[in-house]
């Protein structure tokens, strides 16, 4: 697993953390109207005012780094509250119609401070791809982890990792969602993989390349993905793809897409996607029909993959992919 650095805001306030600097994490906790981000967005902040991550589109971080950096001193959590008719906000510009309520948190053990140790299980929960959620009480500054069936919030935060929701309950309980990073398994070491998984990396996905033809899947074709030479039946039952999971076969061979497909088609991947034209997608579901797949798991693949955009080339082909599995996971 490889995050980008805008999706470690955890890992970098604990690492800031453990080499002495003093941390603190900033998240959005609730939001009304236009704002510009959406609730669970963090911002870590070091105690030297080094920075990651956002909670706004840049308007009212300098406000919140200057908060952390107090925090720090005093070892005290903040809410704060940004709005167009609060006139810090608007000194700090905030003009989009919006409010957004930030919690400030420093890590450390003194009053209200997040505990490196509840720090650490969350870094080490999201290192192994298993959903947690960070419940926090932004008045008493009460904390905890859960991920298991037992909690009393069980059903709430069940249906929050589904979403991947992060928000606000009745009772006061903020639910911070931290489901494994997306992934995207691409069977097919071609052009449009080079373009698509630098993509892919880009919105946050964990992209893994699969092609038994060594020519094809090289390092120095892909420099620093992860490819395997697997056929593709087995490389996806290893693989085990989840909610969290979307698939792409680009290969144009039926002996490479068609095993692939089908274990897709068994698994819970949210978006399947596969290239080809119309004519040969017809032939590919001629395919699956004898094999058994109903015309309802057979509706499950995007095909011509991709939204029609007009795309030519490879990277604008990659384009088109992109766009529908963003499509497909933020609209169903």
């Amino acid at each position: 697993m490889r995050l980008l650095n805008h999706d470690r805001m955890p890992e970098t306030a604990l690492g800031w953390h453990e080499a002495g600097k003093g941390a603190a994490l900033a998240t959005v906790v609730e939001t009304w109207g236009s704002a510009p981000r959406p609730v669970g967005s963090q911002l870590a902040i070091s105690g030297t005012g080094e920075m990651m991550g956002s909670v706004s589109g840049g308007c009212v971080e300098s406000a919140v780094v200057h908060e952390a950096l107090a925090a720090l001193q005093d070892g005290k959590p903040r809410l704060l509250t940004f709005g167009v008719a609060d006139e810090e906000a608007f000194a700090v510009g905030l003009a989009c119609g919006g409010t957004i309520k930030v919690l400030v948190e420093p890590v450390g053990t003194g009053e209200g401070g997040i505990s490196p140790a509840l720090l650490a299980d969350l870094v080490a929960a999201r290192a192994t791809r298993h959903a947690v959620a960070l419940l926090t009480h932004p008045q008493t500054h009460a904390r905890r982890l859960t991920a298991g069936p037992d909690d009393p919030k069980a059903l709430s935060i069940a249906a929050r990792m589904r979403n991947d929701r992060s928000g606000l309950e009745e009772d006061g309980w903020f639910i911070g969602i931290h489901n494994p990073p997306l992934r995207m398994v691409i069977v097919g070491a071609v052009h449009i993989a080079q373009s698509l998984v630098v993509m892919a990396r880009a919105c946050g996905y964990d992209p893994t390349l699969i092609d038994p033809r060594g020519a094809f899947g090289s390092a120095e074709r892909f420099p620093g993905e992860v490819i395997s030479e697997d056929w593709p039946d087995e490389a996806m039952a290893a693989l085990a793809p989840d909610a969290r999971t979307a698939v792409v076969t680009l290969t144009h061979d039926s002996k490479l897409d068609d095993p692939a497909l089908m274990a897709a088609l068994g698994s819970d991947a949210f978006y399947i996607g596969s290239l080809g034209s119309t004519r040969t997608h017809a032939k590919r579901v001629d395919r699956l029909r004898a094999v058994g797949f109903t015309e309802t798991q057979i509706a499950r693949i995007h095909a011509p993959v991709g939204l029609n955009i007009g795309a030519k080339s490879p990277a604008e082909i990659a384009v088109a992919i992109m766009a529908q599995i963003t499509q497909s996971l933020r609209q169903g």
